[in-house]
């Protein structure tokens, strides 16, 4: 039984939602968009062309569950793995290679991180 005097009411929007896309943009487009922003470092003598030309984020495959890295006080993470190609240009020879970035932070069902076993939110 309600005593609004108004019927309707608005739903609650879902925030843990917002969180969510926010961070799937940035697994998707936003990690993209930083590599390709930073790809091209040239050395100093000009000769040596470093490209990142692709990532892979092995979000299937985190280093522990939420509750083992909660228990281990470890962070739930997945490794970053990045395509680089190196150019020589005096000899015009090209080096591809993946390379390990790091773990990246992964997000849990609840929208929040776990960093070095405590459940932590951004807040921007």
């Amino acid at each position: 039984m309600s005593f609004a005097k108004i019927d309707e009411v608005l739903q609650m929007p879902n925030l843990i939602e917002i969180q969510k896309n926010s961070y799937e943009w940035f697994l998707h487009e936003g990690l993209k968009e930083v590599f390709k922003d930073v790809s091209g470092i040239t050395d100093y003598t000009g000769n040596l062309v470093l490209d990142f030309v692709d990532y892979k984020l092995d979000v299937d495959k985190p280093n522990y569950s939420v509750m083992e890295c909660k228990d281990r006080d470890a962070t739930y993470a997945a490794p970053l793995r990045v395509t680089a190609r190196l150019l020589n240009r005096e000899s015009g020879e090209i080096k591809e290679s993946e390379v390990y970035m790091g773990d990246f932070p992964l997000m849990t069902e609840s929208g929040t991180f776990v960093i070095n076993g405590a459940e932590r939110v951004i807040v921007s």
